[in-house]
């Protein structure tokens, strides 16, 4: 899942829609979003298609497109007078470059309150301030899980599972737990879900325990899903799908996200799959 899937409660699904597409396309075919934008001038389309090539060739720094960084600018002053969600449009796939691709959330930040500023009568204009409000929500989930890294304690939460049971990672003190974040409509977690499954299987008795986080906004389904895919572990569910509340907490902006615990609750492995997954679990029981 890209970023844009966090824009959850701040934009509406049409927001979200055509933000993703500028995401898309700065990452995979950005020929896309010139087809929005030929009303402004058919440099855009030129500019767009030169991006592309340059991060097909792995060059993504401030200096590797630094030219096309000046063509945005010539192209917003040509069209200064024009306050067009076209020309508004121009601004912000300016940004998006910055906070997606040069990793600079400062310049996007300060290019989305432009936008807001230079653009206040358009579409892209009106959706700043959610903007800003998710990408201040994505700064502070990144610092979150920078701080969990190995050896980091895990911290704890106290909820009730979807059957109405305690749960919480104290109660598997002792145990190797793997805390499983993902949901029944993300295709790469119900891809690796046989790998989870199988682990499960393996090393329940030797200790091991999984805690499942669902990003899911149907509970029915859910538990469905679990039963039909034989997964009996423990579930949290508060049907917020990418609001969740344990998602939140610990700043889990894509899924699957896994966090491999030792029997004292400290992180031990991230983002473990298949087989990594198996010898992560393997070693950490293999120890007293």
């Amino acid at each position: 899942m890209t970023w844009i899937n966090h824009f959850n409660n701040a934009f509406s699904l049409r927001t979200q829609l055509r933000l993703a597409l500028v995401v898309a396309c700065l990452g995979f075919g950005l020929s896309g979003i010139a087809e929005q934008t030929e009303d402004v001038s058919g440099e855009l389309k030129a500019l767009v298609t030169k991006i592309q090539s340059k991060i097909k060739e792995n060059k993504k720094t401030e200096a590797d497109l630094a030219d096309e960084l000046k063509e945005f600018d010539k192209l917003l002053t040509e069209h200064k007078a024009e306050k067009t969600d076209d020309v508004a449009q121009v601004l912000l796939l300016k940004a998006m470059l910055y906070l997606e691709v040069l990793d600079n959330s400062d310049k996007g930040v300060e290019l989305v309150q432009q936008l807001k500023r230079d653009f206040p009568d358009t579409k892209p204009g009106k959706d700043a301030d959610g903007m800003l409000e998710s990408i201040k929500k994505q700064e502070e989930a990144r610092k979150v899980q920078h701080a969990l890294v190995k050896g980091a304690k895990f911290p704890d939460f106290d909820e009730k599972d979807v059957s109405g049971k305690h749960l919480s990672v104290s109660d598997h003190k002792g145990k190797v737990l793997l805390v499983d974040f993902w949901a029944t409509w993300c295709p790469p977690c119900v891809a690796e879900l046989p790998n989870v499954v199988k682990a499960y299987e393996k090393h329940h008795e030797k200790g091991f325990e999984i805690i499942g986080v669902s990003l899911d906004q149907d509970q029915e389904k859910l538990k469905n899903f679990t039963k039909e895919r034989k997964m009996p572990w423990q579930q949290y569910f508060d049907g917020k799908g990418w609001g969740n509340k344990l998602a939140a907490k610990y700043g889990v902006q894509s899924i699957p996200a896994t966090f491999l615990l030792d029997r004292e609750g400290k992180i031990i492995g991230k983002g473990l799959r298949g087989e990594d997954l198996e010898a992560a679990v393997s070693k950490a029981l293999a120890k007293n």
